[in-house]
């Protein structure tokens, strides 16, 4: 961008102030919008708003990462260069080459010369350092480019002072600074100059949405090129002098601790082996390569304790899930119904990165290097852990290859604490793909018990009962629900940490009279994490099922029947974008089927039509896909649409296939060939995404947003082609391999 250099009088004291105000005051105005403005007379029973529709998670965590958004780290260096220190996590969701965007709009400087890296853990960050729920972009949109705005406007006035100009006169473009009379000076020869203390500059203001020249374009990822050539490093591909592979021989059952090792000197002395430890969660074994350590592991006899859930199953998970659920309320007395239940299985993250980290600790010090989402809790706990001041362990965040909430939790940097300490050398821990499987976090179980009644075209009412094996968020969301209870709807603040969470994040869109949801957890001694979409991707994608069952109940078409009863404008362009694109309605062969789906969640609204062929049952498969979303102001819409492929493929997945199978307290799953995630073979030959235009003034949320529209697409389409009604997931779920030995 080039022209005047943009600048307020505001003092710097202003400048933060308004920058820690400015989510808040935001908030409270988006609530009362949300809850105030008034309906489009549509003919239908109009449903209160839901908790999530006046503050959603994403609000929490901007309200409570606002008092630290200010401590963003910029650094222009002499070749031009610019360094931006993230205090985020990239696990492939494109986060790096979005704030690059931001960062070189505002300082009018080439994409090729920002460099965002990943900051380590930052405790004076409070809670400004976990990523996820959609909220990266959200919270960090107005700090982020403030943060550059100010870096322009310091090197501006030193260009100034330099040629005794006033900056006012003074333009940017291309990483340069420009004079009237044709001087330029570019940023690195001022990078020196701008950070005098002492310098007078003016406070600066971000540019207009409708004035950027890079943020809003299609843009391809910034490590893109590191990523498909091997360049890109991840946590084992670090060269840290001294740290040796090590794996570790895990129980049988989850949870379950070592008793004794029968063969202890006989696999130290087997080739390569360095040391052969135990820890809590298992025999640790340290090799000089990490086959030598993977045979000696195999070699353990280990006798082992019991778990929390040793004799536990599907089918006992099944029984108490559903006994949990709580009854519905409304009598289906007097008018029609529909009445579904609804059950998930387990799903494993199943990142192409297995779980693994660095560890270096020493007597007085250590030092870790790990794919960490929640660093500052990370830090904290291995400092307790190894009885280490924490200003003397230092936690390296590293780009990793996925998470889908996997690595929220830090479980493989705290191991590899431990075993570097027993060890007393710095040691390279990989989790197996098979340990990552079946030891990993997975999404919880849950069932589903819906009933929406009907008379003469009008859903009087929508009731979703919800049980679910409990989530575990040990990780720092809770701290951040607890500092921002106060400003929680009247009651919320008092819930558990789960009821606020699935009140916060999982909304019914349409006007269906009296809606309520509701959650009961059900603890299991199973190890859980948030998985993509948290409570979304099974809820509301039950609930797009039961939206086709409504319709055909009430002689409709799905498509017009979602247009009526949806709430507002911008949830129906979206609609009728696939409807349109995806050429809705249209005669297609027996055993194939077109469905239709929608979600809204984090300010944030998309829509999904797919379309399936189930005429060989043994694999079927969705051959075409169109999607349309709406984030509010999108910043990179090549990265919205990886996004929203990527939720397609996650829907598609544990939809069709994918799950895991609790036998007696473990997965019988523990590889790709097992747990049947959507391959190559298996994805649409046709995807298009369409993202709207903006159509606001700040971004909203979109990693958890594709996955719960498409589950309700997929499920649907399968419902069409078959003449079947989906109840449990995945569709297909047989055991159609060899477990591997426990």
């Amino acid at each position: 961008m080039s022209g005047q250099h943009r600048t307020t009088g505001g003092s710097r004291r202003s400048f933060l102030t308004y920058l820690v105000a400015a989510p808040t005051l935001a908030l409270v105005t988006r609530a009362g919008a949300d809850a105030l403005a008034p309906q489009t007379a549509r003919a239908v029973v109009p449903s209160l708003p839901a908790i999530a529709d006046v503050i959603d998670l994403g609000d929490l965590f901007i309200l409570a990462g606002a008092p630290t958004s200010a401590l963003l780290a910029l650094a222009v260096e002499p070749d031009g260069t610019v360094r931006f220190r993230l205090p985020r996590e990239e696990v492939g969701q494109g986060l790096t080459t979005a704030v690059a965007m931001l960062v070189a709009e505002e300082l009018d400087a080439p994409l090729a010369d920002v460099r965002v890296e990943l900051d380590d853990a930052r405790p004076e960050l409070l809670f400004n350092q976990l990523t996820g729920s959609s909220n990266s972009i959200r919270s960090l949109y107005g700090p982020v480019r403030q943060c550059a705005a100010t870096a322009r406007a310091r090197l501006v006035a030193a260009a100034a002072h330099r040629w005794s100009l006033a900056p006012a006169v003074l333009t940017t473009a291309d990483g340069t600074v420009r004079a009237p009379d044709g001087r330029t000076a570019r940023y690195g020869e001022l990078a020196a100059a701008a950070a005098d203390p002492g310098l007078a500059v003016l406070g600066a203001t971000p540019t207009p949405p409708a004035q950027h020249s890079l943020a809003g374009r299609p843009t391809s990822r910034v490590d893109a090129r590191a990523m498909v050539t091997g360049a890109q490093r991840y946590t084992l591909d670090l060269d840290v002098p001294g740290a040796k592979p090590c794996v570790v021989r895990r129980p049988p059952t989850f949870g379950g601790a070592v008793r004794t090792v029968a063969n202890l000197a006989e696999v130290r002395a087997m080739p390569g082996v360095l040391h052969v430890v135990t820890v809590p969660t298992g025999v640790a074994v340290v090799a000089e390569t990490f086959g030598q350590a993977i045979t000696a592991k195999s070699a353990l006899r280990v006798t082992w304790g019991p778990g929390p859930a040793d004799q536990l199953s599907d089918a006992e998970v099944r029984t108490r899930l559903r006994a949990a659920t709580p009854p519905l309320l409304v009598p289906p007395l007097l008018t029609p119904y529909v009445d579904a239940e609804f059950d998930f299985a387990f799903v494993s993250h199943a990142p192409m990165e297995t779980n693994c980290a660095v560890a270096d600790v020493r007597d007085d010090r250590a030092e870790i290097w790990s794919g960490l989402k929640s660093p500052i809790v990370a830090r904290q706990t291995i400092a307790a852990e190894l009885g280490l001041p924490l200003d003397e362990v230092t936690v390296h965040v590293v780009q990793a290859g996925g998470s889908f909430g996997r690595r929220l939790f830090f479980d493989a940097a705290l191991e590899a604490a431990r075993i570097s300490r027993a060890c007393r050398r710095p040691v390279k821990l990989m989790w197996t793909r098979v340990d990552d499987t079946r030891h990993g976090r997975m999404r919880p179980a849950t069932h589903h018990r819906i009933r929406a009644t009907h008379l003469l075209g009008e859903v009087l009412s929508f009731e979703h009962r919800v049980a679910a094996a409990e989530t575990d968020f040990r990780h720092g969301l809770g701290e951040i629900i607890t500092a921002t209870a106060a400003h929680l709807p009247l009651g919320i603040g008092n819930a558990t940490l789960a009821q606020t969470l699935f009140h916060t994040t999982v909304k019914s869109p349409y006007h269906f009279g009296l809606t309520t949801q509701a959650l009961t957890e059900v603890p299991t001694g199973i190890p859980t994490a948030s998985w993509r979409s948290v409570y979304s991707a099974n809820t509301r994608g039950a609930e797009e099922i039961v939206v086709d069952e409504l319709a055909a109940a009430t002689g409709k078409d799905p498509y017009r029947f979602r247009r009526t009863f949806l709430k507002t404008d911008a949830q129906r362009a979206v609609l009728d974008k696939v409807a349109a694109e995806g050429n809705w309605g249209r005669t297609m062969e027996p055993g194939c089927a077109q469905g239709i789906a929608f979600h809204e969640e984090y300010k944030s609204r998309t829509a999904c039509l797919v379309e399936i062929d189930t005429r060989d049952p043994q694999r079927v498969r969705v051959t075409k896909a169109v999607i349309a979303v709406d984030v509010g102001l999108p910043v990179n819409p090549r990265g919205l649409e990886a996004q929203m492929i990527g939720g397609l493929t996650d829907a598609i997945s544990t939809t069709l296939r994918a799950g895991l199978h609790i036998d007696k307290g473990l997965p019988l799953e523990g590889s790709y060939s097992q747990f049947h995630w959507a391959q190559q073979r298996d994805t649409p030959r046709e995807v298009r995404v369409f993202v709207l235009p903006a159509t606001g003034t700040e971004p909203g949320g979109a990693g958890e947003l594709g996955v719960p529209a498409a589950v309700g697409a997929v499920a649907n389409a399968w419902a069409r082609a078959t003449g079947s009604k989906p109840r449990s997931f995945p569709l297909d779920f047989d055991v159609d391999f060899t477990p591997y030995p426990r």
